[in-house]
């Protein structure tokens, strides 16, 4: 396909790295010309340089020709205008407009139409929904849902308390007496695909295939207290703090936002009734401890600063506070993640860039494509859903007769509404859904892609 990707920022630039890395033909517009040339040195793209806005900059980039614009710039109001442009140019294009502004939310989804809009994208939204669910599920670091929100893909880490720690996957269901499936294990930094014979470390990081309603048992059974937070303090007052308190005003959670700036306390004030707004200094130890961290239920690190969050995590965690979350602009470096202890960590870049990936993998192949496509793991891992066609090899024939990918793993079959967590004996057939995950990511775009020779 050939996409144009407008703003090299944070978006626009993982976009740009993950696109490309599956072959699409790709041109990024931006008006800051070392941000061009970084992009030009690294990856196998042409750049222009001028306001994506503009229709003569438009033109040049050959937006007549491409099948989709990704209009990603720092300004909502550059996005919609390009959105609005190049529809214009090429009735034809497909459209996806990063709006994060709370103003336009209600006028960018009602006026779609006008703007040229095939897709809206707000990072702090789509961040804000992440954290809430975490906060009404708590103890998984991280759940990624499918089957119409019947199963689940959970992050769980080892600690040296684990009953896990030590052992083989063979011995879970001894430990756990619910049916669940590790389909993909982080240590150190590389992914594992594990067989029965697999034996868990301390600070492993599993993820983990469950029906939805087996969650809660298997936290119970491991010895996991997970009682969803009534005290929830917030570090830092911008877009996602606002998002997240409109999400969990009806949960009976009360929200404390802690804020630096005396004007935008203000402003939360008018517009977050329901929430204590504090101003304050979320750096100072003393400051925090004045307000209670040890006290809450569950500490969210929303500050625009990665550093000051993982310091204020690292702290909430010394002071026991039962769940801690954690934002990252730049969550790349895994491995010295991993090893600290800042709970669930959230990027609202990876998160607004796998979705609009995702669509894209979506209109390139509309016949067979996948239902949803999760990344998880940093991006290390891809979880996706297909549906079985009447093409689909291996219909009717137990798992332990077909051979897959090394790097793939069927982890759970929905059939007619009934969510099975499979074993060597199970079957699917045509109309029911697969869950795949692996470790190779982009390569499977269809179904028949899972299996080996």
């Amino acid at each position: 396909m050939k996409i144009l990707i407008a703003g090299g920022g944070k978006i626009g630039s993982a976009l740009t790295e993950q696109l490309s890395g599956e072959g699409h033909e790709l041109t990024v517009i931006d008006f800051d010309a070392d941000v061009l040339e970084f992009i030009q040195e690294k990856y196998d793209v042409i750049t222009v340089y001028g306001n994506a806005a503009s229709m003569a900059v438009l033109e040049m980039a050959d937006v007549a020709s491409a099948d989709l614009l990704v209009a990603a710039t720092d300004r909502d109001e550059v996005n919609m205008l390009a959105c609005l442009t190049a529809h214009r140019i090429n009735p034809n294009l497909t459209t996806i407009g990063r709006i994060r502004n709370p103003e336009y939310r209600y006028q960018a989804y009602e006026m779609k139409d006008v703007f040229g809009l095939s897709l809206v994208v707000n990072p702090e939204q789509r961040a804000a929904h992440e954290i809430a669910r975490l906060l009404k599920y708590p103890g998984f670091l991280s759940i990624d849902t499918f089957a119409k929100g019947n199963a689940d893909i959970v992050e769980l880490k080892v600690d040296a308390k684990s009953p896990l720690k030590n052992k083989s996957l063979s011995q879970l269901p001894s430990i756990i007496h619910t049916k669940v499936l590790v389909c993909a294990v982080q240590r150190d930094g590389s992914i594992i695909m594990p067989d029965g014979n697999f034996r868990i470390q301390e600070n492993d990081l599993l993820f983990i295939t469950a029906a939805t309603e087996n969650l809660t048992h298997l936290l119970r059974n491991l010895g996991i207290i997970a009682k969803q937070a009534k005290r929830v303090l917030i570090m830092g007052g911008g877009k996602i703090s606002y998002y997240l308190i409109q999400e969990l005003k009806d949960t009976g959670m009360h929200c404390t936002v802690v804020e630096q700036d005396r004007a935008r306390c203000d402003e939360l004030a008018s517009l977050l009734p329901e929430a204590t707004i504090v101003e304050g200094d979320a750096s100072s130890q003393e400051f925090l401890d004045k307000e209670g961290v040890g006290q809450s239920d569950a500490v969210v690190t929303l500050t625009g600063l990665d550093e000051l969050n993982i310091v204020i995590s690292l702290y909430a965690h010394t002071r026991n506070v039962s769940q801690v979350i954690t934002k990252l602009s730049h969550a790349e470096n895994n491995k010295i993640l991993n090893s600290l202890e800042i709970g669930s960590v959230i990027s609202p870049k990876e998160l607004s860039s796998y979705s609009i990936v995702r669509y894209v993998r979506a209109m390139q192949n509309q016949e067979g494509s996948a239902i949803t496509v999760h990344r998880i793991a940093g991006g290390k891992i891809e979880a996706i859903e297909f549906e079985v066609k009447e093409d689909t090899k291996y219909i009717g024939e137990t798992l332990r007769n077909i051979k897959t990918r090394n790097d793939a793993l069927i982890c759970c079959i929905i059939s007619h509404g009934r969510i099975e967590i499979p074993s060597g004996s199970s079957k699917y057939g045509v109309g029911d859904t697969l869950v795949i995950v692996t470790s190779s990511s982009g390569r499977i775009r269809q179904l028949n892609d899972v299996f080996g020779e």
